[in-house]
């Protein structure tokens, strides 16, 4: 245990840490139209979405001249059953209600989350501008590596593909864009295509999942059988049905 120069127990400590929230970025003020979409969206995956924390991006509504006010939005946000716990891109008068709410204000930056939302057809929530293959509409990124246990709590956000060679524990939460490949034991929840892309899959060496999920079609561990339990597997789309198949490992 730490102890400071007069060998009292240190009471607390702040470290510097990083993790993903999802941003949810706004082109609207209508509350019915976004109400609507975020009940849409928390239908089609909630466990996803059940107490997620989440930021509201008011920046794009205020250029279009959008008139928000932050009061009935985080009372809607709320109601669907999502944590708003900051804002950014407000003006003066959201970043008074965000206060009065007890909600922090953030700055704009290139690093943040991507937006919750995953179509941009969709009005309630617009998401940034990426790089893309002509032909096939998939994100260009880098895959990342994670070489350490990934314990329950915690949350790990991929811009492209995701392997872990390690355990993902219950209760955490491993998210990309692209493909996940775990070499060990998957009992968290996996969401793989988080921004749409169908082709994303899915690999484990011991399914064990929480929940899988592929752009958004989502099944949850009493949805898995036991002939694919315990087993080495890939999933993918297949007519908007997870398809869960056996991988032979050769040692």
């Amino acid at each position: 245990m730490l102890t400071d120069a007069s060998n009292t127990p240190f009471a607390l400590e702040f470290k510097s840490a990083s993790f993903s929230v999802p941003v949810l970025v706004l082109t609207t003020d209508d509350m019915d139209v976004i109400e609507q979409k975020l009940q849409e969206k928390v239908r089609k995956a909630p466990e996803f979405f059940k107490h997620s924390p989440l930021i509201l991006d008011l920046q794009e509504a205020n250029n279009q001249g959008c008139l928000i006010d932050l009061f009935e939005l985080v009372g809607i946000i709320r109601k669907v059953g999502l944590f708003p716990i900051g804002i950014r891109g407000g003006n003066a008068q959201q970043n008074k209600q965000a206060l009065e709410l007890q909600l922090p204000t953030h700055s704009i930056s290139s690093r943040d989350a991507p937006p919750l939302d995953e179509k941009k057809q969709d009005t309630a929530s617009q998401e940034p501008e990426v790089n893309t293959h002509a032909s096939s509409n998939i994100a260009v990124a880098a895959t990342t590596l994670i070489t350490y246990p990934i314990r329950s709590g915690q949350r790990i956000y991929a811009k492209g593909d995701l392997v872990v060679l390690t355990q993902v524990s219950a209760g955490a939460e491993i998210i990309a864009e692209g493909n996940i490949h775990v070499y060990n034991s998957l009992r968290g929840r996996a969401l793989a295509g988080v921004q749409g892309d169908v082709e994303a899959r899915i690999f484990c060496f011991d399914l064990q999942a929480e929940l899988i999920s592929i752009a958004g079609n989502y099944k949850i561990s009493e949805d898995l059988g036991d002939s694919v339990k315990g087993k080495a597997v890939q999933i993918y789309l297949q007519d908007q049905a997870l398809i869960i198949k056996d991988i032979e490992l050769h040692h």
